[in-house]
């Protein structure tokens, strides 16, 4: 796996590129790291490299910070893990803005670190990319570029931020390519919804981080708020 640490303090790079090595050690796992003094320097190496398996990102730093930075990748990647290590507390709440998957305060304790680094999936979605046949042509996208899915009959619609592509397969289909995605859940009869662009659970509606609403099923309510809730409390 290959591992960017983004902190314009050496002393942090050190730190932490220590850390990663001697957990990448005890899970007997091959670590690629790479340090990067700004966010500016990671960027640019992004933009060529797309392979990352996981950001480690302070957020005060000179130039650009860490938040502007995570909104900038998730606006291409929505699926590169993202660590978030900072002595400033109040920046923990825009860090669901950018799903993290953690937000660590400074000194970042050894085993506390340890337990987030467990939770990284090893492989890169990248392999996991997923091709969709609307009316015209193929689509590959990522399952985080997904916002919900529409039944229409014995096909469906999939929404993404800005498209929405009619597919030639049922709903239950796409259902079935999804379900290793537990992020990806089914609210409704005839809808599915990714709950990583979900800010609102109503008691019956789900309003997407744009203000779009999706139905929520009576029956189906409880299941979604606990998905909704795990998933922005990993």
């Amino acid at each position: 796996m290959k591992i960017a640490i983004c902190d314009d303090e050496k002393s942090e790079q050190r730190l932490l590129g220590r850390y990663v090595e001697e957990w990448a050690a005890g899970k007997e796992k091959k670590v690629s790291l790479r340090c990067f003094d700004s966010a500016e320097s990671f960027l640019f190496s992004w933009e060529d490299e797309r392979d990352y398996g996981a950001l480690i990102l302070d957020i005060e730093m000179g130039g650009m910070n860490g938040m502007e930075l995570a909104r900038k990748i998730r606006e291409k990647d929505c699926d590169i893990p993202i660590l978030f290590v900072t002595g400033y507390a109040e920046y923990m709440q825009f860090g669901y803005d950018v799903t993290a998957l953690h937000y660590l305060m400074k000194p970042v304790k050894r085993e506390k670190f340890f337990s987030v680094l467990d939770r990284l999936p090893w492989e890169r979605p990248e392999s996991g990319k997923l091709l969709f046949r609307p009316d015209e042509g193929n689509v590959s996208l990522l399952p985080g570029e997904i916002w919900y899915v529409e039944a229409e009959g014995h096909r469906c619609v999939l929404y993404t931020q800005d498209a929405a592509l009619s597919l030639k397969e049922t709903i239950s289909n796409v259902e079935k390519r999804l379900a290793e995605y537990e992020f990806i859940i089914k609210c409704h009869r005839s809808y599915l919804v990714n709950l990583q662009h979900v800010s609102v659970v109503l008691k019956e509606e789900l309003v997407m981080d744009d203000k779009r609403r999706v139905p929520l099923s009576r029956n189906l309510r409880k299941e979604v708020n606990d998905a909704f809730i795990h998933c922005y409390a990993r």
